[in-house]
């Protein structure tokens, strides 16, 4: 059991974005105080205004960039932090295709800058946002946490080469305390139906590009391949609700405050579920049409992928509690409330 009355203080690293966003809710409610620093390319300042009006308590925020050496120092020297919750970071695979650069420049070096100022600040407790898209094309499933690591595109390997950082930190600093948490497809949105995922462009992940066809604003959902070695042709992943994976950074934030060295921990359900049986229960509970066309498979995406979630259950004595069903509805919710998401409107 968590202790709910730790007064700790964490810096959350992209905090007014999508999981980060649910992550300071969850880490209100559990005692703790997080700060925000976010740049707002992916976040949006109405959010600390939203976390207020549903736990009474506006996170102090500092706008601005994690490879701003400067901020970073005026952040630790202003507050006693704890621990950092690290999500900041560019995330869209192909965008990192068309700049890879960009990618290795925001998320590796910016990672580096953080680390080294967490360092000056006396801080060791660091929990990272990775991905199971460093675990590449399955060798078998489910995947667990030993499984080979093989990235086929420039997003996963900004991910993987900072897990590698972590590992050498962890070899060269034993007294840090570091988790890595390895996210399968995060989903849905807080119950309240007042924060959930707003691509700021046209989205790329299925759950916003499909609950914004069931609005009208996109005419049809894409299908990327139907000719896949799954039961209906179409591709498997492992979906989370987001309020689940809010509270397994909460568990590892317990366990890495009495555990030092490095720990790896998938987050998942352990379950596979098709785009067509992700679709067709959406269009089960929420009672909507949505349109759809397949179309060719998209270069480097995996034809199956869902997570053994042992690990995180044994040593976090965490596991994922809402199913697909929830994660529909609450998704749905969010964006009938919200049908332009925070601030804009689709062309």
């Amino acid at each position: 059991m968590r202790d709910k009355n730790s007064h700790e203080t964490i810096l959350v690293t992209g905090g007014a974005g999508f999981i980060g966003s649910h992550t300071l809710l969850s880490l209100i409610e559990d005692g703790y105080t997080p700060i925000i620093i976010d740049n707002l390319q992916n976040g949006n300042l109405i959010i600390l205004d939203i976390v207020e009006k549903i736990v009474d308590i506006k996170p102090k925020f500092y706008e601005g960039d994690i490879r701003d050496k400067i901020l970073l120092k005026k952040i630790f020297n202003e507050n006693k932090i704890d621990a950092v919750i690290h999500f900041a970071g560019l995330k869209s695979v192909q965008d990192s295709v068309a700049n890879p650069q960009l990618y290795y420049e925001n998320n590796v070096i910016g990672t580096s800058i953080l680390l080294d100022e967490m360092k000056e600040a006396g801080v060791r407790r660091f929990i990272f946002s990775s991905s199971a898209t460093v675990y590449g094309e399955p060798n078998y499933l489910p995947i667990d946490e030993e499984h080979s690591r093989c990235v086929t595109n420039p997003y996963g390997d900004t991910k993987l080469k900072i897990e590698d950082i972590l590992i050498s930190l962890s070899e060269n600093y034993p007294k840090w305390s570091i988790s890595i948490l390895r996210y399968f497809n995060p989903i849905g949105a807080h119950n309240s139906g007042l924060i959930g995922e707003d691509p700021k462009n046209k989205p790329q992940n299925l759950m916003p590009f499909l609950t914004n066809v069931a609005l009208g604003n996109i005419k049809e959902l894409k299908i990327y391949g139907n000719d896949y070695p799954t039961p209906d042709g179409t591709g498997i992943r492992d979906y989370i609700h987001v309020m689940d994976l809010a509270e397994g950074h909460l568990a590892a934030l317990s366990h890495n405050k009495t555990n030092f060295g490095i720990n790896f921990f998938n987050l998942g359900t352990g379950e596979g579920t098709s785009v067509l049986e992700l679709l067709k229960m959406f269009e089960e509970v929420n009672k909507v049409k949505i349109p759809y066309s397949f179309v060719e498979r998209r270069s480097g995406d995996v034809f199956s992928s869902f997570s053994d979630v042992n690990k995180a259950k044994k040593i976090l004595n965490w596991e994922a509690k809402k199913n697909i069903k929830l994660m529909c509805e609450d998704s749905w919710r969010w964006q009938t409330k919200n049908p332009n998401g925070y601030d804009k409107k689709y062309e």
